[in-house]
């Protein structure tokens, strides 16, 4: 079994060891358990493998047999006997998962000393009391070898359970726990290995997962079943093999152990191959009798941009990888997901074969020729065979024997299993048609990019895949892109096609780049001139593998055949020129034609292409002439090529018509006559020539100008013509003959040219009608082949010539007043009657006035009768003489005509007369006479006479009846008008209307009339007429202040005028409500009217009110308005409890504006305006109202607006005050109980160790800060930036440059609410320090804490330093004291590492020495009194000291030495560094002056180097953190920038931030207009958030965005809508409370949540993931439907509780069904329906009760609608453009920040001071090189030290801090150049104050 790769068989090994176990188990009922104990704990002895199961254990005998090698339960014969004598085989499972698996009786035995050296067996069999316990040791085996001995002899030990005596050796000891694990175990076997192997046992250790995944492969079916391992299945099979459990455990001294069972490993191949196959393939293979193969193929798609065909690193075939040669691993490309593997894993009996594949069979291998599906998709398959036992495998279970032979063998059946179901068909085409299909289906191969739209393509036949059809431009596939404008060639289609990408389809509504399996692409043909269509295809027919350039060569040649030009000869003559010119008839002669091509080459037909049959070419003639009406076609003709001539045309000789021409040859199409192919045209060529006309032949006569007349001269206009008819010009002399019979003609001469007219012709005769007559004239051309032409004329009467009247009589008479009629003609001067326009013939009568004019127009016929009016002459008596002149006005030739007319009296009417009869008297009425009558009465005995001129009266005869009317009446009574009766005349009713009464006679000689007028006059009285002067408005308890006019009337209205004062004592007035106390009632003379005055109502309803007047029996009404009397109190609007007080939060507005109306003293609202109005309150009350000024309006309101109240917490009173004409109205109190407002800051407390101590540079102790509202509770959900920690050294006030912090993190175990300050660092300066706290409410309000004042204490000290530096001392050893002086009054003091002072309390000495720097020198210096060291005293801090060096001292001339200053303080846990000063030795005194002088000198450049060094650090920091600052907000512009274009919204290069600004305006107002539209809101008054545990009322926690749902829902919950949700009892008490228990409450901490449903709980028709059944009404839970804008956890609480399972669903029938349905498996909840009906839980429904109202009827008791989502999306593109915009100005800011250090940079000024800096660094290394000392770095960075600063994140801004450290330490070069001494005390002072500001920490 040891093979290669040994140490990954050790999985393999224990297999076996797992098959037995299998074996074992496989008649349990219960539970199968294996363990696998991996025991490599040292501390309970040596390693061991134990596997333990829970089977039918084993007797002695089958102990015995099992030890026996290769006795298999089929051939255990000779001395063993066998227990497996009666062996059946296991009947036919699934997947053959039989558990018949330990076979051979060969695996366990070489498993167990492949493993390890020996083997304890202990087993135990169910009815056994026995435990039996045998060991094999490879060791034994050997030896009894060696000694010849029986192998396989051995001791079985008994012993009982549990008992582990046995047990002695240390190595062994972990047998004692696995031996106490047996007790109450009814069988069971265990086989523990001992002796484990080194390397496999560190291949257990360190690859468990690795072998654990492999045993998990190996049995995954007997796992998971024979379905596998599906991590999702719709619904879990109840399998047998869910009882199977192997667990493996591994135990290592000190760790904790390892254990896994293999059902939960998820990452085996078996598990990854079934969970990312996307479809499956079932199959049985039959071979020879019993031998069955199932097998199963899966299909891994290609999903967008990979393969999701799982990888495994452990197959055994990727182990052998490092032998396969190079041409094996260039398969891999080929094979693309599978790779190198095989499809089939081979299970035996359930149980992997793991070193046997199949690589494929010969139906599901990849085709040689191109198949269904493309061939990478049989790269993308995997599959499992699962045989029975009937195929033999090696005894170690490692390898079939021959299954791939019988399975290729030809005998072999296959079937499909489809649906369960073993189906007989071709395997092949079953799998190649489920291959395509999982294709089409699942794989996602074609990325389609560059989205272009979506649009419906009309070209496909079917409508339902008409749309939709997304558009893109381009596709990523297999590699390459294809986009538009792309050359592409076809495969697989017919004919081949070549052409130019137009676009790509993907069927489907989409809007970006997407994957997909394929698709359709428009292809436009090239070459276009050849083929002008397009053709859709698949995407997968374009040829992958062309070249671009193949296919320009190919559209190339192809346009190289298409025809080019045309060639034409003229075979007989006669040709055509170019521009030529011809007579009309001349021929043209025949032509003969060839199409060439660019090669030059004759065609006849298109060249044949690949698309279908070539087209014939035709040559198309066209003659056309180009007239001014437009082009016409002449000439057309079509000719084929055919026989001898390719092309050809006869000889043309029709062409007669004059003109342009244009030959035209043009090749056309054969089948459409198409001159153009693919958008070009086809050859063609033009000849343009031009006919004109010959010589004359004929003639023939023009238009005449018409009309002709007698005597008037006319032309006669001639048209030659040729032998065409084409008009010529006459070149000759010819004098023309005209005649015509019964006329005489003359004519004056003919005009020769191109017009040839015969001029002034005349004619006479004689013409019988005015309308003229015909008449044959005939014109003779001598010398023309046609000479004569006849034609007809009319001519018409000549011009007027004189004028015929009759009668012929010159005396006529006639009667005045009638007309006389003359009969006139006009004659010309041949005596015909003549007519022309406006012959109008006039008569003019002389003799008298005013005579009429007669006028007669002849113009149509010359003759007419000439007459006119009447001729009337005034009182004529007797005859009289008149003269009449005839004549023509507008023609003076004719002479007039005169007649003598005699005119006698007229006999008609003249005269009319009106009489009224009175009795026997006639009374004459004038004309426009009055008469007065009775109104209402009748005018009777009326008559009237005429008369003529001669005052004779005319007798009335009917006609004469007939002629005369009345105004008054219609209807006239002929029979009395004959008698001279007129008429009755009816008076009018009122005395103001009088009647007109008009007779009139009208004749057709005379019209006559005469008039009268009747008025009319009152009669007796009949009623009485109520009038109101003024307004009918009378306000409640005032008197009307109009007068009531009274007058009495006839029956008509008539005022009588009889009436007299006494009337008024029987007026009476009465009306409803009338207070008749003040009534009184007059008498007025002048109008003859009663007056009534006083009225005025008692207390009663307002509105119209009655007045009802009466006098005698008659009786009037009178309607007046009552209003509302006076203002006297005013009352609130829409505030009914105001006698309890109203609730309100401190500083927020009430619910309402506050309205209030003018009423009078009976509460009756009176609409008075302006009466000002205002508030009184005390002076704790503060009150913010958007309207100071009150007034009232038209209707006596005023609205004082929504009030904010400002009050301390209690009850308060508002009082109105209104005034009205100086009387002080009633007015209202309104009680408020102010409460305070939660969420308003009014504090902050502040808590931290005020007993702690501030030592400089330590740490502050925790600051606990929190935001106190009204209520004194605190304020949550504050944002931390919002909080701040300012600290600054104590002064009056607070400076701008203050030290900010931030605050800290917030740690889990602290409330919310808590806002902590740790570890702020304390100021390293000492003195006294403000701290304060700050909490910003907006931009300009900011609340803070009272000021925390701290005193800073020295730090533990940590160094010795003077108070001063001094200079370097350079001494020598001669007499003067000032040459031998190292230091005077040098004051060294005890400072902490912020070098303030401290250790005051300290008590000890200094010590002064004197070192060498080199070490072996021991010629040191002495100081006085030749002494080595000296001994000052400590006190206070500090030690005065003054050191002299000894006369004549030991020490070398020009030498450096230390002097050291060592402090002895036994107060101090940690000793002090000493405190170091070089100084200077020389022997003589004047080179110890030059070089004191150089030392001095070296100090100040010293320093003032240091100051230079640091200045240009500080600079070149500030510079890199500017730059710093620009790379980040260049990446946040570029960040924010990215994410906008998310949103669409693309920003330009220049002028961005305006275009910004205007975006955010523009998007400000879209979100504007989104809340602006209409939205379902609840009106419902919502409870005051006076308490952070109010959370509100029901109604306002919720939204629904279903305007159905809502209503129902709501109705639902109507009871509890009002009902105010708190989360304490206590909150919820208080408010119980405040409104005297009139308030519905609910708190949180009373709900028993236990019972409260599981929010994601599914429907009930939902059971184990399993559909119940189908519903219908799309079911919903009703809490599913809200939302909730705040305390979301709260709210499903609350709703939770109130609405339950509670299932909103469409209507009654589908709640009715779904009740019906789930009622049979579970209890159902209350169902509402959209429509508005509910059914209860207890399925109670119908009623009023059960039936939701309308959504008005609520009453506003409704759940609001959420804002809508594009608000949200709104604010975030506003926010994004904010931020951007805030980042676009950082930027630019911060670019001009970091321009102008980089100019400052290079400034002069600034290479000025590097020039001085390197002079000085120059100057000092020389200074150096004098004095002989050592280089003066370290001195300078101890000098520079305590100006060090650290930059890390503070709230000062580390720009501004350095800006300020620079000012201090290098402000000026004045300084650098002062003395010694100045230079250190400044230097002194920047280093103080530095060591006292904060350091820069994180805060």
């Amino acid at each position: 079994m040891r093979q290669k790769n040994d140490l990954n068989i050790t999985s393999f090994a224990l297999a076996e060891l797992i098959d037995n176990s299998l074996s074992a188990t496989s008649r349990n009922t219960g539970i199968r358990s294996i363990q696998i104990k991996l025991l490599f704990d040292e501390s309970q002895g040596k390693s061991a493998v134990a596997v333990i199961d829970n089977g039918r254990g084993m007797t002695s005998k089958q102990l015995n047999n099992w030890a026996v090698y290769r006795l298999s339960k089929f051939t255990r014969q000779g001395d063993f006997e066998s227990d497996h004598s009666g062996y059946v085989r296991p009947l036919p499972v699934p997947r053959s998962l039989n558990s018949d698996i330990s076979y051979f009786g060969v695996g366990g035995k070489q498993a167990v000393f492949f493993v390890g050296q020996s083997a304890r067996m202990i087993s135990k069999p169910a009815e056994s009391q026995d435990v039996h316990e045998l060991v094999l040791s490879k060791e034994d085996f050997e030896k009894k070898e060696k000694n010849k001995e029986a192998i396989y002899s051995g001791y079985i030990q008994n012993r009982k359970p549990s008992d582990s005596s046995h047990i002695t050796s240390d190595d062994e000891r972990f047998l004692h726990n696995l031996i106490s694990e047996e007790r109450d175990k009814e069988s069971f076997t265990a086989v523990i290995i001992t002796g484990v192997q080194p390397d496999h046992m560190q291949y257990l250790k360190n690859y468990f997962h690795l072998w654990t995944r492999q045993l998990a492969h190996i049995y995954h079916y007997y796992i998971h079943g024979p379905k596998g391992n599906e991590t999702s299945p719709a619904t879990k099979d109840i399998s047998p093999f869910n009882n199977i459990d192997i667990q493996i455990s591994m135990f290592e001294k000190g760790k904790v152990p390892k254990i896994v069972n293999l059902r939960e490993i998820k990452d085996d191949m078996q598990t990854l191959y079934i969970n990312t196959a996307a479809d499956s393939f079932e199959f049985k293979a039959h071979f020879e009798g019993d031998g069955v193969v199932e097998g199963i193929i899966r299909y891994h798609p290609f999903l967008y941009d990979k393969e999701t065909y799982p990888d495994d690193p452990c197959f055994p075939s990727k182990l052998n990888d490092d032998d396969d040669d190079d041409e094996d691993d260039c398969i891999i490309v080929e094979k693309g997901a599978r790779g190198k593997r095989p499809i089939f894993e081979c299970f035996w009996n359930g149980r992997l074969i793991p070193y046997t594949t199949v690589e494929d069979f010969d139906w599901c291998a990849p085709p040689k020729k191109r198949g269904l599906a493309p061939i990478e998709c049989y790269n993308r398959i995997s599959g499992a065979l699962f045989t029975n036992d009937k195929f033999q495998v090696s005894t170690n279970k490692l390898t079939f024997m021959d299954l791939e032979l019988k399975l290729k063998d030809k005998n072999t059946l296959f079937t499909r299993i489809f649906n369960g179901q073993e189906q007989r068909m071709k395997i092949d085409r079953e799998f190649a048609l489920w291959l395509k299909d999982c294709h089409e289906k699942y794989d996602k191969q074609i990325k389609f990019t560059v989205f272009k739209g979506v649009t419906t393509r009309t070209d496909l036949p079917s409508k339902r895949m008409q749309s939709p059809w997304t558009i893109y431009a381009a596709i990523e596939w297999d590699g390459k892109t294809y986009k538009t404008g792309q050359l592409v060639k076809t495969v697989k289609t017919l004919p081949i096609f070549y052409g130019t990408i137009e676009k790509f389809f993907l069927y489907g509504d989409h809007d970006g780049d997407i994957f997909a399996t394929g698709g359709e692409v428009q292809i436009a043909l090239e070459p276009q001139a050849l083929y002008a269509e397009m053709k859709t295809i698949p995407i997968s027919k374009l040829d992958r593998t062309v070249p671009e350039k193949a296919v320009k060569k190919y559209i190339e040649d192809e346009m190289a055949r298409l025809p080019d030009k045309l060639s034409v000869t003229w075979p007989e003559g006669d040709e055509l020129l170019p521009n030529e010119t011809r007579f009309a008839g001349a021929p043209i002669g025949a032509l003969r034609i060839e199409i060439l091509n660019k090669k030059g080459e004759a065609m006849q037909k298109l060249p044949g292409t690949s698309h279908g049959g070539s087209k014939k070419l035709l040559v198309e003639l066209k003659v056309i002439l180009h007239s001014p009406t437009g082009n016409k076609e002449i000439i057309s003709h079509i000719s084929q090529h055919g026989g001898k001539w390719p092309y050809w045309f006869k000889k043309m000789e029709n062409l007669q018509k004059l003109g342009n021409y244009t030959l035209k040859l043009q090749v056309v199409l054969n089948e459409s006559n198409a001159d153009t192919y693919a958008g070009r045209p086809l050859p063609s060529k033009i000849f343009k020539f031009t006919i004109i006309e010959g010589k004359p032949e004929k003639f023939s006569v023009g238009l005449l100008e018409l009309p002709l007349q007698i005597g008037v001269p006319f032309n006669i206009p001639l048209e030659l013509q040729d032998e065409f008819g084409h008009a010529t010009q006459l070149t000759t002399s010819i004098k023309p003959i005209l005649e015509a019979s019964g006329l005489t003609l003359q004519y004056e001469g003919i005009t020769t040219g191109t017009k040839c007219v015969i001029k002034g012709v005349t004619a006479k005769g004689c013409i019988n009608s005015c309308q003229g007559k015909n008449f044959n004239l005939k014109v003779t051309l001598p010398g023309l082949k046609e000479d004569t032409q006849i034609f007809k004329i009319r001519l018409h009467p000549g011009p007027p010539h004189r004028l015929k009247v009759k009668p012929d009589s010159e005396i006529l008479k006639i009667e005045n007043g009638t007309a006389f009629p003359f009969q006139v003609e006009v004659l010309d001067e041949s005596g015909n009657i003549t007519a022309q326009p406006k012959l109008v013939v006039h008569c003019k009568f002389l003799g008298a006035s005013n005579l009429p004019v007669y006028s007669v127009d002849c113009s149509n016929a010359g003759k007419n009768i000439l007459t006119g009016p009447v001729i009337h002459v005034q009182n004529i008596k007797k005859d009289q003489v008149l003269k009449a002149r005839i004549e023509i006005l507008n023609c003076k030739d004719v002479p007039p005509v005169d007649k003598i007319i005699k005119l006698l009296p007229s006999s008609h009417v003249a005269r009319l007369q009106i009489l009224s009869m009175d009795g026997q008297k006639a009374i004459q009425i004038k004309h426009q006479d009055e008469i007065n009558w009775v109104a209402g009465d009748v005018m009777c005995n009326l008559i009237f006479q005429m008369y003529d001129e001669g005052e004779r009266e005319i007798h009335v005869t009917p006609a004469i009846a007939e002629k005369i009317k009345v105004n008054w009446t219609p209807q006239i009574n002929k029979e009395q008008l004959i008698q001279g009766l007129l008429p009755d005349v009816k008076v009018p009713t009122s005395v103001k209307d009088v009647r007109y009464c008009l007779i009139t006679y009208l004749d057709d000689h005379v019209s006559l009339e005469s008039a009268f007028t009747v008025r009319p006059l009152p009669d007796e009285p009949k009623h009485i007429k109520c009038k109101l002067k003024g307004p009918n408005t009378l306000q409640l308890g005032e008197e009307l202040q109009s007068e009531i006019e009274v007058m009495l009337t006839d029956q008509y209205g008539n005022q009588v005028q009889s009436a007299t004062s006494a009337c008024v004592n029987s007026l009476g007035v009465s009306a409803p409500g009338l207070d008749k106390s003040n009534l009184k009632i007059t008498w007025q003379e002048s109008t003859l009217t009663m007056k009534v005055q006083g009225i005025r109502f008692k207390p009663c309803l307002l509105g119209s009110k009655e007045l009802c007047f009466a006098w005698r029996e008659f009786s009037d009404f009178l309607r007046l308005n009552l209003t509302a009397g006076s203002p006297a109190k005013l009352q609130f609007v829409d505030w009914p409890e105001l006698e309890k007080p109203v609730a309100v939060i401190n500083g927020r507005e009430l619910q309402k504006p506050l309205i209030v109306q003018l009423c009078d003293q009976w509460g009756n609202p009176t609409p008075e305006p302006n009466v000002k109005i205002s508030l009184i309150k005390s002076n704790s009350v503060k009150i913010v109202s958007s309207n100071q000024q009150h007034k009232t309006d038209e209707t006596g309101r005023a609205n004082l607006g929504v009030v904010c109240i400002h009050a301390p917490r209690g009850e308060h009173t508002l009082q109105l005050k209104a005034t009205y004409n100086k009387t002080t109205l009633d007015c209202p109190i309104i009680t408020l109980n102010v409460l305070p407002d939660p969420e308003r800051p009014v504090c902050l407390n502040v808590k931290y160790d005020k007993c702690s101590s501030f030592q400089a540079g330590s740490t502050f102790p925790d600051f606990m800060v929190s935001v106190l509202s009204e209520d004194g509770n605190i304020i949550r959900n504050i944002n931390p930036a919002r909080i701040s920690m300012k600290m600054w050294e104590a002064q009056s006030r607070m400076p701008v440059d203050v030290t900010v912090f931030s605050c800290s993190k917030v740690k889990d175990d602290k409330e919310d609410g808590f806002f902590y300050f740790r570890d702020k660092v304390v100021p390293e300066r000492v003195g006294t320090y403000s701290i304060q706290f700050a909490f910003t409410m907006d931009k300009t309000n900011i609340l803070t804490s009272d000021q925390i004042i701290v005193d800073v204490v020295p730090n533990d000290p940590v160094r010795l330093l003077p108070d001063s530096l001094p200079a370097t001392p350079a001494v020598s050893n001669v007499r003067a004291l000032a040459s031998r002086t190292l230091v005077k009054d040098l004051c060294l003091c005890v400072t902490d590492e912020y070098n303030n002072h401290t250790g005051i309390d300290l008590v000890g000495r200094i010590i002064a020495k004197i070192k060498s720097p080199n070490e072996d020198d021991t010629e040191i210096p002495q100081f006085q009194g030749k002494v080595s060291t000296v001994v000052f005293p400590f006190n206070k801090g500090k030690a005065e000291i003054s050191l002299l060096l000894a006369e004549n001292s030991p020490g070398r001339d020009s030498t450096e030495y230390i002097l050291v200053f060592e402090p002895d303080l036994p107060a101090l846990r940690r000793p002090l560094e000493p405190y170091r000063l070089s100084f200077m030795f020389y022997n003589d005194f004047k080179k110890q002056q030059q070089m004191a002088t150089l030392t001095k000198e070296r100090d100040q450049l010293s320093q003032s180097i240091g100051v230079y060094r640091n200045w240009l650090d500080t600079t070149n920091q500030l510079v890199n953190e500017i730059k710093c600052q620009v790379t980040e907000a260049e990446a946040k512009e570029a960040q924010l920038k990215s994410q906008l274009r998310k949103y669409q919204i693309e920003l330009p290069e220049e002028n961005t931030l305006q275009y910004v600004d205007f975006l955010i305006k523009q998007k400000m107002l879209d979100q504007e207009g989104v809340m602006k539209q209409p939205r379902r809101t609840c009106t419902l008054p919502n409870y005051p958030k006076g308490n952070q545990d109010v959370l509100g009322k029901i109604a306002h926690l919720a939204q629904i965005e279903d305007n159905e749902a809502a209503k129902v829902i709501s109705w639902h919950l109507a009871s509890d809508m009002d009902c105010v949700i708190t989360l304490t009892t206590e909150a919820a008490r208080s408010i119980f409370d405040e409104t005297q228990g009139r308030q519905q409450v609910l708190p949180l901490d009373s709900i028993y949540r236990k019972t409260l449903p599981d929010w994601n709980r599914p429907l009930p028709h939902l059971r184990n993931g399993k559909t119940f059944f189908r519903p219908i009404g799309n079911p919903v839970f009703a809490r599913h439907l809200l939302t909730f804008p705040d305390n979301v956890e709260h709210c499903q609480t609350v709703f939770g509780m109130l609405l339950g399972d509670t299932i909103v669903i469409d209507n009654l029938d589908a709640a009715n069904h779904y009740r019906k349905e789930v009622v049979k498996i579970a209890h159902c909840p209350t169902l509402l329906t959209r429509a508005g009906d509910r059914i209860l839980s207890n399925g109670k429904f119908g009623g009023l009760q059960n039936r939701a109202p309308p959504m008005d009827k609520l009453r506003g008791m409704v759940f609001g609608a959420p804002v809508p989502k594009l608000y949200s999306t709104f604010a975030g593109q506003i926010d994004l453009l904010q931020q951007y915009r805030t980042a676009v100005v950082k930027l630019d800011n911060v670019n001009k920040d970091l321009d102008l250090r980089l100019q400052s940079l290079n400034a002069p000024e600034v290479q000025k001071k590097r020039q001085e800096l390197a002079e000085q660094e120059k100057s000092l290394k020389l200074i150096e090189q004098k004095l002989g000392m050592t280089p003066s770095d370290k001195v300078t960075e101890s000098l520079l030290q305590p100006v060090m600063l650290d930059m890390p994140d503070t709230p000062i801004p580390p720009k501004r801090m350095r800006r300020e450290t620079m000012k201090k330490l290098y402000c000026s070069e004045e300084w650098i150049s002062s003395t010694a001494k100045k230079q250190q005390q400044l230097l002194q002072t920047p280093t103080s104050e530095l060591n006292g500001t904060p350091r820069k920490r994180k805060a």
